[in-house]
């Protein structure tokens, strides 16, 4: 991390907690032209230091407030199709291979036990899972 100072640090911690933030705005806080923020973001664009922007949904409101984690012990080696099926499936929101207990961990975000029990059904074409219900989301 030699290439980021302790103003590249704060730039992305303002824009971690507020990725809309304004250049100008970001300038204020840390003391730097709307115009050397810009440039300041731009460097860690092309460093890959800051991949892309993303936006929280509060997934109650739009019907999704059960979440489950998933963690899935496949059945073969040949994990592409599984792969490719957790990319193409909206309702599973964050994917991990894993070390450990079981080969992968998928975070969900579904409506209702019986749209969980459809997914795990689907689950079951590349191995077995065991489910864990999140009860309340801390951070």
């Amino acid at each position: 991390m030699d290439m980021l100072d302790k103003t590249d640090m704060e730039i992305l911690d303002l824009l971690i907690e507020n990725s809309r933030m304004q250049w100008q705005e970001i300038g204020d806080k840390v003391h730097l032209t709307g115009q050397a923020v810009k440039n300041r973001i731009n460097k860690m664009e092309k460093l890959n230091i800051i991949e892309e922007y993303t936006l929280k949904v509060n997934l109650h409101k739009l019907g999704k407030g059960l979440i489950a984690f998933i963690t899935v012990f496949m059945k073969s080696s040949n994990h592409s199709e599984f792969k490719k099926y957790v990319l193409n499936n909206p309702l599973i929101i964050e994917a991990s291979r894993i070390s450990g207990d079981g080969c992968y961990m998928l975070k969900v975000a579904v409506s209702d036990d019986k749209e969980l029990t459809k997914l795990l059904d689907e689950i079951l074409q590349y191995g077995n899972y065991k489910v864990n219900l999140s009860i309340e989301n801390i951070k």
